[in-house]
């Protein structure tokens, strides 16, 4: 009987040992064992997880890329990197912010991730399906978009796993992660209850949007839990920006009746707001509170910092890579569900004890 050859006695099968061979006898990820053979700088893998991948590959025989012949046939491309795809990244610091919690997670699990915006071109969304579809390298795609909404998901993502951001499809086809906004408008708001304010001004965003519409739900439940009734005289439209929450802002504050406190729908209009109060002869918060939300970098620097409420979007993206990671590097199922994501509550200096009796 003809002996085994003890170097391919761990791997199952005689074709040409591979990193998934190598990953399987040494305990790690696929992606763990391509940055280690291939001398990946900035990997933040272990010594000693390195020096198991290395004694797999000498014990099956796997040959490394500096020692392979230039004529043997290349190896299969590994799958090791993430496809990011978004309608817009460049006129709101929100998917730049989700774009790093992909970024980040990918690399410690030893993946990289290729990021496209299509502007919401058709024809260039389309470019960019195609390109990412003959990519071998491509693990999964994540698919985002600026604001919260519902998306026709591209017919040709069914060939590969894909998880959406800040975006979902019905029927639900995959998992979608999404932020918690109808629990943030209640924080908020319930911040506020808690420091004794039941006039509590609104100023929200464009009111057709996913986001302003659940905002609004959770001000409302707010107030029911606190046995403070609607009114619908102190909430305001917005559109997100600082004028329009200085014009909303004037027009609460000029009320015969003002509220004690306002909660705006993003940093931007608080920051309009503060200018309304400064313009009326009033102080923040000594004779009225004001609450952002998103926790943009600018809330830090207000005079004085702003309360506010972080939106997600930095956990977003690593939920979404690590779901995205499980399911095309790890083979595990996922039925399609809406995941959200709370944003927790940042209190600084522009809320206070309302004065008011």
């Amino acid at each position: 009987m003809a002996r085994g050859n003890g170097r391919n006695s761990d791997r199952q099968g005689s074709g040409r040992p591979t990193m998934t061979d190598i990953a399987r006898i040494a305990g790690v990820s696929q992606s763990s064992v391509s940055l280690v053979l291939n001398e990946m700088s900035g990997s933040r893998i272990s010594a000693e997880t390195q020096q198991k991948v290395r004694e797999a590959a000498h014990k099956i025989g796997y040959q490394l890329p500096a020692t392979r012949s230039p004529v043997a046939t290349a190896p299969r491309v590994e799958k090791d990197t993430i496809a990011f795809i978004v309608d817009e990244i460049s006129t709101s610091p929100h998917p730049v912010v989700s774009l790093d919690g992909i970024r980040d997670y990918a690399f410690e699990q030893g993946l990289l991730v290729s990021a496209h915006a299509t502007r919401s071109n058709p024809d260039l969304e389309e470019a960019v399906l195609r390109s990412v579809l003959r990519d071998p390298a491509i693990a999964g795609v994540i698919y985002a978009t600026i604001f919260t909404r519902k998306v026709s998901v591209p017919p040709a993502l069914k060939s590969i796993p894909t998880v959406l951001l800040n975006c979902y499809c019905e029927p639900r086809q995959h998992v979608a992660i999404v932020p918690g906004e109808v629990a943030g408008g209640f924080t908020a708001t319930a911040h506020l209850t808690s420091l004794g304010h039941k006039r509590i001004g609104f100023i929200n965003g464009e009111p057709w949007m996913d986001a302003a519409m659940d905002r609004l739900k959770g001000y409302k439940q707010a107030l029911a839990t606190a046995d403070i009734a609607f009114d619908e005289t102190l909430v305001r439209d917005g559109d997100w920006l600082p004028l329009r929450g200085y014009e909303a802002g004037l027009e609460l504050l000029s009320m015969d009746n003002p509220p004690t406190a306002i909660f705006c729908g993003n940093d931007l209009m608080a920051i309009g707001v503060m200018e309304a109060v400064q313009e009326k002869g009033l102080r923040v918060p000594h004779d009225i509170s004001v609450m952002g939300y998103d926790d943009q970098e600018l809330a830090r620097y207000t005079h004085p910092p702003l309360s506010t409420l972080v939106l997600p979007n930095y956990e977003m993206g690593q939920r979404a890579a690590e779901i995205l990671i499980d399911m095309a590097i790890h083979d595990k199922p996922m039925r399609p569900m809406t995941i959200k994501v709370d944003g927790p509550l940042v209190v600084r200096e522009t809320t206070g004890a309302t004065r008011k009796a």
